[in-house]
């Protein structure tokens, strides 16, 4: 299917949803991006809360979407066995885990153990950045959970954004959604969700780098927490 809006000819014109409806316009503008963009959408997930939200939200467009999985060989049990209760409640998803070029042992011989200790970024590059351009390549837009709430960083988001990073339309779906509305959400649909959110992680990324939040009016603040890090990359220009 051709798009009818691509990445190099987009002129910042999108329609706009109704952000008061039931979704706060989600599955209005999920269904605008398939019809856009069918099979060349892609969903990017880390498994997270808002990330099961938005498969069962797609689900209800797009049964068998494409959702690829950053697996960085970093990941809680905990996030795995999300995964794997997802493939079950939507057995028609094709779920791709996406690995990195290098294995941990490959990346400790040329850069040194524990990279993300030493060169965080560096290790987020490898393991998470270069994977998403490989899977992105052959899609001309990819749907992302980020939240306007979640961070200084994500509050200017809106519905459907022109990615510098990796050439693509990206689009958010989720961005009027509050916190306590995500957890209704999972709560009246019975969704299956990683129990580390039970746990105080708000946001659960890799296990080295991912703690329980100190600061629940921010609720990234246990990622890479005692550095000056806020985000992988994946969502800067």
């Amino acid at each position: 299917m051709e798009s009818s809006y691509t990445y190099q000819d987009w002129n910042g014109s999108f329609p706009s949803f109704n952000t008061e409806d039931e979704t706060k316009g989600a599955l209005a503008g999920l269904k605008w991006a398939y019809e856009q963009y069918g099979d060349s959408l892609i969903y990017a997930s880390s498994f997270g809360i808002e990330g099961i939200v938005l498969i069962d939200l797609i689900s209800k467009v797009k049964k068998d979407a494409d959702i690829v999985f950053l697996d960085t060989g970093l990941h809680f049990k905990e996030t795995y066995e999300v995964i794997d209760a997802i493939k079950e409640r939507f057995p028609d998803l094709r779920i791709q885990l996406k690995k990195p070029n290098l294995t941990l042992e490959q990346q400790a011989q040329e850069h040194g153990d524990k990279l993300w200790k030493t060169q965080p970024n560096l290790c987020c590059q490898i393991r998470k950045i270069i994977p998403l351009k490989e899977a992105l390549d052959p899609y001309d837009a990819w749907i992302s959970g980020l939240r306007r709430e979640q961070s200084e960083s994500r509050s200017k988001t809106e519905f459907l954004n022109k990615d510098e990073k990796f050439k693509k339309i990206k689009v958010c779906p989720l961005i009027h959604w509050s916190w306590k509305e995500i957890w209704r959400y999972v709560y009246k649909h019975n969704l299956p969700y990683n129990k580390l959110h039970d746990q105080g992680y708000p946001s659960i990324g890799c296990e080295p780098c991912t703690a329980p939040a100190y600061n629940m009016d921010d609720l990234r603040s246990g990622r890479w927490a005692g550095t000056k890090k806020v985000e992988c990359g994946l969502h800067e220009s």
